[in-house]
């Protein structure tokens, strides 16, 4: 039995001074990633979005083409209660309506106005330009009947299939 050892008011025991064993070396867990994991990370990422990102422009532009339109059936309403108080159509002016869409990416223009009809013309602005069949939207209408037209330029020179997907008919 081993007796403890006083040292002043403290006491030690031999247990206290035994001797250290030596361990065998621990092995240290690695933590993180080397670098070609990271490059082949970096790799998959620049992957995937360089092939999600035109899908993501494609559904961008088509939502801002859809405010667009949106817009121009709206004007065709305002059209319709000016004509119902005056001899003629008017003018953005005279619907105090605003020359640009809500968000900004398309301008409004009325080309020409009568008693009978109107030509409405809907570009492209900004980032939305390169929207490049839908760039221009044109409504036209006379009397009852109401023309829908689409093109890359202002000729609106889109296919019907064109003019359906552009407006969204």
């Amino acid at each position: 039995m081993l007796h403890p050892i006083t040292c002043g008011r403290d006491e030690l025991s031999a247990e206290t001074f035994a001797p250290i064993t030596s361990a065998a070396p621990r092995t240290r867990r690695q933590r993180g990633f080397t670098l070609i994991e990271v490059m082949i990370a970096v790799a998959a990422t620049g992957i995937v979005s360089s092939v999600a990102y035109p899908s993501l422009q494609g559904q961008l532009q088509k939502s801002r083409r859809g405010d667009a339109v949106v817009t121009a059936m709206k004007l065709q309403l305002a059209q319709e209660r000016h004509r119902s108080n005056h001899a003629a159509y008017g003018s953005l002016a005279d619907l105090g309506v605003a020359t640009q869409t809500p968000g900004g990416h398309y301008t409004l223009g009325i080309e020409a106005t009568s008693a009978d009809g109107y030509t409405l013309l809907v570009t492209a602005a900004g980032t939305q330009a390169r929207d490049t069949a839908c760039r221009h939207l044109k409504l036209v209408v006379d009397g009852t009947l109401a023309t829908h037209a689409s093109g890359a330029d202002a000729a609106v020179a889109n296919d019907s299939a064109a003019n359906r997907r552009c407006w969204g008919l």
